[in-house]
Protein backbone atom coordinates (compact mmCIF):
# COMPACT_ATOMS: atom_id res chain seq x y z
CA UNK A 1 0.00 0.00 0.00
CA UNK A 2 2.81 2.26 0.92
CA UNK A 3 4.43 1.73 -2.49
CA UNK A 4 0.97 2.69 -4.16
CA UNK A 5 1.08 6.00 -2.24
CA UNK A 6 4.73 6.46 -3.00
CA UNK A 7 5.38 6.86 0.77
CA UNK A 8 6.79 4.92 3.35
CA UNK A 9 5.95 2.49 5.98
CA UNK A 10 7.66 3.99 9.36
CA UNK A 11 7.49 1.62 12.26
CA UNK A 12 6.20 4.21 15.07
CA UNK A 13 6.29 2.14 18.74
CA UNK A 14 8.42 -1.43 17.95
CA UNK A 15 7.96 -2.64 21.33
CA UNK A 16 4.48 -2.94 20.95
CA UNK A 17 2.75 -6.45 20.21
CA UNK A 18 2.23 -6.31 17.19
CA UNK A 19 4.39 -3.43 15.86
CA UNK A 20 2.80 -0.22 15.56
CA UNK A 21 3.51 0.91 11.58
CA UNK A 22 1.94 4.36 9.84
CA UNK A 23 2.24 4.96 6.10
CA UNK A 24 3.80 8.60 5.43
CA UNK A 25 6.30 10.07 4.08
CA UNK A 26 9.84 9.48 5.99
CA UNK A 27 11.57 12.71 5.48
CA UNK A 28 8.61 14.84 6.62
CA UNK A 29 8.71 12.67 9.55
CA UNK A 30 11.88 13.18 10.70
CA UNK A 31 11.97 16.81 10.19
CA UNK A 32 9.02 17.02 12.26
CA UNK A 33 10.87 15.48 15.38
CA UNK A 34 13.53 17.21 15.07
CA UNK A 35 11.65 20.37 15.19
CA UNK A 36 9.79 19.64 18.36
CA UNK A 37 13.22 18.08 19.70
CA UNK A 38 14.90 21.87 18.89
CA UNK A 39 11.83 23.44 20.14
CA UNK A 40 11.99 21.65 23.31
CA UNK A 41 15.39 22.41 24.25
CA UNK A 42 14.85 26.17 23.33
CA UNK A 43 12.56 26.63 26.42
CA UNK A 44 15.02 24.76 28.93
CA UNK A 45 16.76 27.15 30.81
CA UNK A 46 20.41 25.67 32.20
CA UNK A 47 20.87 27.11 35.89
CA UNK A 48 24.10 28.30 36.38
CA UNK A 49 26.09 29.99 39.81
CA UNK A 50 26.34 33.30 39.58
CA UNK A 51 29.35 34.41 41.67
CA UNK A 52 29.62 37.81 43.55
CA UNK A 53 33.21 38.61 45.16
CA UNK A 54 33.28 41.46 47.47
CA UNK A 55 35.70 42.64 50.72
CA UNK A 56 34.45 42.98 53.93
CA UNK A 57 35.59 46.52 53.52
CA UNK A 58 32.70 47.87 51.01
CA UNK A 59 31.73 50.91 50.48
CA UNK A 60 27.73 51.90 50.59
CA UNK A 61 27.47 52.36 46.60
CA UNK A 62 29.19 49.01 45.72
CA UNK A 63 27.27 47.24 48.27
CA UNK A 64 24.04 48.21 47.02
CA UNK A 65 25.23 47.47 43.27
CA UNK A 66 26.10 43.86 44.52
CA UNK A 67 22.86 43.80 45.99
CA UNK A 68 21.02 44.59 42.87
CA UNK A 69 23.03 42.56 40.79
CA UNK A 70 22.26 39.63 43.31
CA UNK A 71 18.25 40.53 42.97
CA UNK A 72 18.66 40.51 39.22
CA UNK A 73 20.66 36.78 38.99
CA UNK A 74 17.58 35.46 41.29
CA UNK A 75 15.13 36.50 39.19
CA UNK A 76 16.75 34.57 36.49
CA UNK A 77 16.76 31.70 37.83
CA UNK A 78 19.98 31.84 38.61
CA UNK A 79 21.98 30.44 41.74
CA UNK A 80 24.32 33.23 43.53
CA UNK A 81 27.61 32.54 45.58
CA UNK A 82 28.59 35.43 47.69
CA UNK A 83 32.14 34.85 48.40
CA UNK A 84 33.35 37.96 50.81
CA UNK A 85 37.17 37.53 50.28
CA UNK A 86 40.02 38.09 53.07
CA UNK A 87 43.40 38.96 52.43
CA UNK A 88 46.36 39.14 55.16
CA UNK A 89 45.75 40.12 58.55
CA UNK A 90 42.00 40.59 58.01
CA UNK A 91 41.71 36.46 58.35
CA UNK A 92 42.03 37.99 62.21
CA UNK A 93 38.46 39.76 61.46
CA UNK A 94 36.79 37.14 59.87
CA UNK A 95 33.68 38.16 62.32
CA UNK A 96 33.19 40.90 59.93
CA UNK A 97 33.13 38.96 56.76
CA UNK A 98 29.80 36.96 58.62
CA UNK A 99 28.18 40.27 59.41
CA UNK A 100 28.51 41.34 55.59
CA UNK A 101 27.20 37.69 54.52
CA UNK A 102 24.41 38.00 57.66
CA UNK A 103 24.01 41.67 56.30
CA UNK A 104 23.42 40.32 52.38
CA UNK A 105 20.89 38.06 53.43
CA UNK A 106 18.84 40.29 55.86
CA UNK A 107 18.63 42.83 52.74
CA UNK A 108 17.58 40.51 50.60
CA UNK A 109 14.92 39.02 52.89
CA UNK A 110 11.89 40.31 50.42
CA UNK A 111 13.34 38.54 47.52
CA UNK A 112 11.86 34.60 47.12
CA UNK A 113 15.13 32.66 47.62
CA UNK A 114 16.24 29.95 49.90
CA UNK A 115 19.23 29.26 51.97
CA UNK A 116 21.58 26.49 50.52
CA UNK A 117 25.03 27.26 52.21
CA UNK A 118 24.56 29.46 55.05
CA UNK A 119 28.03 31.60 55.45
CA UNK A 120 30.78 29.68 56.58
CA UNK A 121 34.56 30.08 56.17
CA UNK A 122 36.42 28.29 52.92
CA UNK A 123 39.88 28.76 52.73
CA UNK A 124 40.44 32.28 53.18
CA UNK A 125 36.63 33.46 52.23
CA UNK A 126 33.00 33.13 53.93
CA UNK A 127 30.66 31.64 51.16
CA UNK A 128 27.13 31.36 51.45
CA UNK A 129 24.80 30.17 48.15
CA UNK A 130 21.35 31.62 47.49
CA UNK A 131 19.16 29.40 45.33
CA UNK A 132 16.07 30.82 43.45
Amino acid sequence: MAEDRGLDLVIVSPNQEPPVAKILDYGKYKYEIEKRAKESKKKQHTIDIKEVKVRYKIDVHDYNVKINSIKKFLASGNKVKIVVMLRGREMQHNHLAYDLANRFLADLEGEKFTIERKPSMDGRNVITILAP
